[in-house]
C-alpha cells in the first residue's frame, strides 16, 4: 500500500498530538467531538438558522483586527465567510446569472469567494448539464468558462463582495501550452486571474468522460507553468483523488512526487483527497497521510469543500476535528457548489451548511483561521483582517 511518507516517528508524534488535542481542548475551544445530530422534521433548519444570523460586511473586514468587534460564535454564523472553492459555471448548459448568485452570497454572509470554471466543459454538442448524467460525452479542459467568469465579474461589480478569479483550463496531462494560454489570459483579462485550480490531476470519476489523469511525467513537465505561478504568488487547487474503497490510497505517491517535485508553490489539495468512490476510509488512516503530506510541503493546503466528506464521515469525528485543531492555518472552508440553472439558493444554502458543520466545533484559534478567513488573507495577501473571537 502506497502512502505519501513511510516514517514511523511521524506516525507516533501525530497519534499522540491528536490525542492530547482531543481530550485536553484549549480553555476558549468549544467542544472538540460533534455531538450527534437531533432528529429533526424539517431538513432545512439548520441553514435557516445559520442565514437569520447577523452577517458582517466586507467593509468590516478592511479594518484592522482590533478596530472590529469582536465575533461573538453564540450570537453569530459558524458558516464561513470565505467559499473558496465555488464554481459559477456548471459542466454544461445554463449557469445561475451572476446577480442571483450575488443575492445568494449576500444572504449567507459570504464576502470572499473564488470563481472556479469549471475548467472541464462537455461537449457542445451535448445537451447534458452534468458529466455523470452522459458517460462517453468528452468533458476536457476549456478555457470558455474562464473567459466568461472574466468578463461577467467586470461587468458586474459587487461593492460587499470580493471575487478571485482561477484560471481551470489548464490540461494536467498535457501541459506544454499552458504558459502561452496564461500569456493570453494576461492579454485578455490583465491582473484580473489571482488562482489557478480546480485542475484534475486524478479523477475517476471523469474518466468515463475521456479525463486523462497526470503521470510522473507529466507532473515533471508541469515545472514552467508551475514556475510562472510560484512567481506570481498564485495558488493552486488540484483535485488528486487519494484512491477508492477497493484501494485507499492507490494514488497518494502522485501527490507525494507534485509536493516533492513543487515545495515552493501555494499548492492547495481539494476535498482532503476524498471523493465518492472513496467513502469508507479509516478516519486515523485519512488524517495520517494529511499530516505526512503537510511535512513534505510547508505550503500546502486542504480545502473540505464538497459534502462527499460530511457524507463519508458523519459530521466529522473527534479526529478529524483534532487534526483541524492541531493545523489551524493549513485547513480552508468551501461549499463546491456547481452553479447550474437546474438549482437554485435553498440547495446553495443547504451544501454551504453542511461543509460547514465540522467548523461549529473547532477551537477559536482554528475557527477565526478557518471559518472567518484569516488563512485565506494570508494565502492571497490580501489586505483584510479576521475579528478577534470574544471572551
Amino acid at each position: 500500500m502506497s502512502t505519501i511518507l513511510r516514517n514511523a516517528a511521524l506516525g507516533a508524534v501525530m497519534t499522540a498530538m491528536l490525542g492530547a488535542c482531543a481530550t485536553q481542548p484549549e480553555k476558549s475551544a468549544v467542544p472538540v467531538a460533534p455531538a450527534a445530530a437531533p432528529a429533526t422534521a424539517d431538513a432545512d433548519a439548520p441553514w435557516k438558522a445559520q442565514a437569520a444570523l447577523p452577517h458582517r460586511s466586507l467593509a468590516s473586514f478592511a479594518k484592522p483586527s482590533n478596530e472590529q468587534a469582536c465575533y461573538d460564535r453564540k450570537k453569530e454564523p459558524y458558516t464561513p465567510v470565505v467559499d473558496a472553492h465555488f464554481h459559477p459555471r456548471p459542466f454544461g448548459g445554463q449557469a445561475i446569472p451572476p446577480q442571483e448568485l450575488f443575492e445568494y452570497f449576500d444572504k449567507l454572509g459570504v464576502r470572499f469567494v473564488n470563481y472556479f470554471g469549471i475548467g472541464q466543459s462537455l461537449d457542445m454538442r451535448s445537451a447534458c448539464t452534468y458529466y455523470l448524467d452522459c458517460p462517453g460525452t468528452s468533458a476536457l479542459p476549456s478555457i470558455k468558462n474562464d473567459f466568461v467568469n472574466g468578463q461577467e465579474t467586470k461587468a458586474y461589480p459587487h461593492p460587499n463582495l470580493n471575487i478571485t478569479l482561477s484560471m481551470t483550463f489548464m490540461d494536467l496531462a498535457h501541459p506544454e501550452d499552458i504558459v502561452k494560454t496564461i500569456e493570453l489570459y494576461d492579454r485578455e483579462f490583465p491582473g484580473m486571474f489571482k488562482w489557478s485550480g480546480e485542475l484534475n490531476v486524478f479523477k475517476q470519476a471523469l474518466v468515463p468522460n475521456k479525463h486523462e489523469p497526470a503521470t510522473i511525467a507529466s507532473i515533471d513537465a508541469w515545472a514552467p507553468f508551475m514556475k510562472v505561478l510560484r512567481e506570481r504568488g498564485i495558488p493552486v487547487t488540484l483535485h488528486m483523488d487519494l484512491g477508492s474503497d477497493a484501494e485507499p490510497t492507490r494514488n497518494v505517491y502522485l501527490m507525494k512526487h507534485i509536493l516533492e517535485k513543487y515545495p515552493d508553490n501555494k499548492i492547495v489539495w481539494a476535498h482532503a483527497g476524498l471523493s465518492k468512490e472513496l467513502q469508507h476510509m479509516d478516519p486515523a488512516l485519512h488524517v495520517r497521510l494529511m499530516a505526512e503530506a503537510f511535512a513534505l510541503s510547508k505550503n500546502l493546503m486542504l480545502d473540505i469543500s464538497w459534502d462527499v466528506l460530511y457524507n463519508a464521515y458523519h459530521e466529522f469525528g473527534p479526529q478529524f476535528i483534532a487534526f483541524f485543531n492541531v493545523y489551524p492555518d493549513r485547513i480552508l472552508p468551501g461549499s463546491d457548489f456547481v452553479a447550474a440553472r437546474n438549482k437554485g439558493f435553498e440547495q446553495y444554502a443547504k451544501e454551504f451548511e453542511v461543509t460547514s458543520r465540522a467548523l461549529k466545533f473547532l477551537s477559536d484559534d482554528a475557527f477565526r483561521k478557518i471559518a472567518l478567513g484569516e488563512n485565506y488573507f494570508r494565502l492571497m495577501n490580501l489586505d483584510y483582517q479576521a475579528p478577534e473571537i470574544c471572551k
